[in-house]
């Protein structure tokens, strides 16, 4: 007979369904500061800022300030950022730093380093409220009988939205923006290091004479192949 969990374990059982049920708030937090241009900021600000000149670089009312401090606490916590504490007239005022992970959302037009690493618009896309409202489907979608072809292909996101993805990219012209940078830019990102860290020499090769991007949308991933073979 198994013994009953100690108050102990118990306690920290919850504290783990808590912290499951709450998983969503790391992703409303990210997307909060990059709809907010945080990273940028304080990549425009050398990389380091105290949390008052954050406060004068972004669009946020005075009488919310402390809850951005909140948010930027969390986000350090959570790795985006990395925060320490400065002393100032007998006052803290924290400091944040951009991280690895924070410098790939910074999005600035003045430096080619982050035009071709910004990963934000993908995350933006997928913390969408269409995807969040879709996931709530997902119990629903399993438990819904296949009847038909057509129930077959239908998906969560087409129970939520009474349409597929691609209807809604269509339809929507702010979403499918968002859709087109979003996967660009993750074609940018990755393209960028295989052709500079990984295969970089198998295009450069004298024997390769053309290349075919297959299954591309605007020709980034062609034209990173492209750059490659010219250096």
């Amino acid at each position: 007979m198994v013994a009953a969990a100690t108050g102990a374990k118990l306690t920290q059982a919850e504290a783990e369904l808590w912290c499951h049920t709450f998983g969503y708030l790391k992703s409303t937090a990210l997307r909060c500061a990059i709809n907010l241009g945080i990273p940028t900021a304080i990549h425009r600000l050398g990389g380091a800022t105290s949390l008052s000149e954050l406060h004068a670089a972004l669009p946020v009312a005075p009488t919310k300030r402390l809850c951005l401090s909140r948010i930027m606490t969390f986000l350090s916590t959570s790795g985006i950022f990395t925060e320490e504490t400065m002393i100032q007239q007998e006052e803290a005022d924290p400091r944040y730093h951009l991280t690895t992970a924070s410098r790939l959302l910074v999005d600035d037009d003045t430096t080619i380093a982050s035009r071709t690493s910004c990963v934000s618009q993908l995350l933006t896309l997928c913390s969408s409220p269409l995807y969040f409202t879709a996931s709530q489907n997902l119990a629903a979608w399993l438990k819904e009988e296949d009847d038909g072809a057509a129930a077959k292909a239908r998906t969560p996101f087409a129970m939520a939205h009474n349409e597929g993805f691609y209807e809604v990219v269509r339809r929507d012209v702010a979403f499918g923006a968002c859709f087109d940078e979003a996967m660009a830019s993750d074609s940018r990102f990755v393209s960028e290091i295989l052709v500079r860290e990984y295969y970089g020499e198998v295009f450069a090769a004298d024997g390769v004479r053309s290349v075919v991007d297959v299954g591309g949308h605007n020709g980034t991933t062609a034209r990173a192949i492209a750059r490659r073979s010219r250096t």
